[in-house]
């Protein structure tokens, strides 16, 4: 008979099968093992949004100077990207491992790196470690870290932002490593269809004439040498008025009528000098014609000439006085006369009525052409030399943010006892009328014109961290690069490091990149 603890054939015994159920428990809990510690080999190219700093800089123990202490809350993702024991960016190719980290040790960043074997400390002798950064501005640096106690440090300062391509080439006694990962601190992170919203211009840093210029408070007056103060020469009474105040007149338009006795005599005057006149032209006539006949003496056709001399310089001395009143010789009315505009202009003045009686020296009208006005500055005398005629100019306003580019037409020779300045004027073309008597301007006198190599519009220069600085264009956003400003002519400023040529960046519309950076001091903060 069979035994019937045996197996049939082709079947598995009860031990095979619960070895079968041993090795699948034991396979699951390998998986299981495997899916949560997540330890797969780090490859040389190591890409991370917060490379070697462990999201943040570090110090071991302390706060990391950027508001943050290591390990503290809010870097659960750092913290998870962090694969080192001292928080920094782990990279490992086979055997070999190697920590960097940017720590911040008396307010200066710097590299710090920790060399391992086989994820134990490996001795520093030997080994050289060389971190190449590449910003986005497009500048290149090496950093070569030395051994420093039981690490590698960097005597360089990483300047900001820490943003960059960095290559980090370590030469061990026994071979040579070479990873890559990218660092994004402080990037601010706006799409292509925000910044269109927010009509933000995008510009590239390149070569301009800068132009020095000296500033100068100045203000707007009329032209005085098309201005005139109308009088009325002789006194009388306003009979009319036809010009307003404010209307703009043409050469001869009549402004006012005035009668005046003055007027009247001098008329009297002219038109009893040109009866005159006409009987002595009929006596000389007259002694001419019997002189001729042979029937008076010579001497009688001399007196009649003589007489007829005297009545014409009677004649046109009425008429000079008429005219010197700007009265006509041939009005039909003796005493009345009229005022008319000596040029095309604008009644600026009005001090006349109907029916007043006014003076001879009465400023009753000031007529001025505002086709051109004159821009006059006090000039110190310490700006002399460089303010001479002919210069040029740019005349500003910020009423209206006009401006009009002249010429230096006078400079006082005189300095006031009281101001000690010079005055010094400019003759502007004001075809419009928008440069208004009384208006205060600010006028540039141009001293010199430089070219400089990289150049930016104002507008594109914002002030982050007390320090001027450009926000530089990257993939995904934006990225505030420090520099170091020159000279300025209102329009381009002078950039005299921390930007290259060609640099594309934010210039009209910076300051919401500006705004957008502040949102996030509160987590990230210097």
């Amino acid at each position: 008979m069979a035994n019937p603890t045996s197996t049939p054939a082709g079947k598995p015994g009860r031990k095979q099968l619960i070895v079968i159920v041993c090795l699948i428990a034991l396979g699951a809990m390998a998986g299981a093992f495997i899916l949560r510690s997540g330890s797969a080999p780090k490859t040389a190219d190591a890409h991370a949004d917060h490379g070697a700093e462990g999201g943040d800089h570090a110090k071991e123990g302390k706060d990391d100077g950027h508001g943050h202490a290591e390990g503290g809350a809010g870097h659960e993702e750092e913290e998870q990207e962090a694969k080192g024991p001292n928080g920094g960016q782990r990279f490992t190719e086979g055997d070999f491992g190697l920590e960097l980290l940017l720590v911040e040790e008396g307010g200066q960043p710097r590299f710090k790196a920790w060399v391992y074997d086989k994820d134990r400390p490996a001795p520093l002798a030997g080994t050289q470690v060389t971190v190449s950064l590449a910003r986005p501005d497009g500048t290149q640096e090496d950093i070569r870290l030395t051994p420093r106690g039981d690490a590698l440090q960097s005597e360089q300062v990483v300047a900001e932002p820490h943003i960059f391509e960095a290559t980090v080439a370590v030469q061990t006694p026994k071979e040579p490593f070479l990873f890559t990962y990218v660092a994004q601190e402080g990037k601010i992170a706006m799409t292509d269809a925000q910044v269109k919203a927010a009509s933000i211009t995008l510009d590239t840093s390149g070569p301009a004439v800068i132009r020095s210029a000296l500033q100068f408070p100045g203000e707007i007056r009329f032209n005085e040498d098309r201005t005139a103060h109308i009088v009325p020469r002789a006194a009388g009474v306003v009979e009319s008025v036809s010009a307003n105040l404010g209307a703009q007149v043409r050469r001869g338009n009549v402004l006012a009528v005035v009668s005046s006795a003055a007027v009247s005599e001098l008329r009297a005057e002219l038109q009893g000098a040109q009866r005159r006149r006409e009987l002595a032209q009929a006596t000389y006539e007259r002694e001419r014609q019997l002189w001729e006949q042979k029937i008076s003496p010579e001497q009688d056709v001399q007196q009649a000439r003589q007489a007829l001399r005297e009545t014409d310089i009677s004649v046109a001395n009425a008429t000079q006085k008429l005219r010197t009143l700007g009265a006509a010789a041939g009005s039909p009315s003796l005493g009345r006369f009229e005022l008319r505009a000596p040029f095309d202009g604008m009644v600026v003045e009005k001090h006349i009525a109907l029916g007043e009686a006014v003076k001879e020296d009465a400023n009753v009208f000031t007529l001025s052409d505002l086709s051109s006005v004159w821009a006059e500055m006090s000039i110190a005398a310490a700006d002399l030399s460089q303010v001479r005629v002919g210069e040029r100019v740019v005349v500003r306003t910020s009423a209206s943010d006009m401006t009009a580019n002249g010429t230096i037409a006078f400079v006082g020779s005189l300095i006031g006892e009281q101001t000690r300045t010079a005055r010094a004027r400019v003759v502007l073309a004001n075809p419009q009328g928008a440069w208004r008597p009384g208006l205060f301007v600010t006028v540039e006198v141009v001293a010199s014109e430089t070219s400089a190599p990289v150049t930016v519009a104002s507008s594109a220069v914002q002030t982050v961290n007390d320090k001027p600085a450009i926000f530089l264009k990257v993939d995904g956003g934006f990225v505030a690069q420090p520099v170091t400003l020159g000279r300025s002519d209102g329009k381009r400023v002078e950039v005299v490091s921390g930007l290259k040529p060609g640099a594309r960046h934010a210039a009209a519309g910076s300051f919401v990149i500006k705004s957008e950076q502040g949102k996030s001091a509160a987590t990230h903060t210097h």
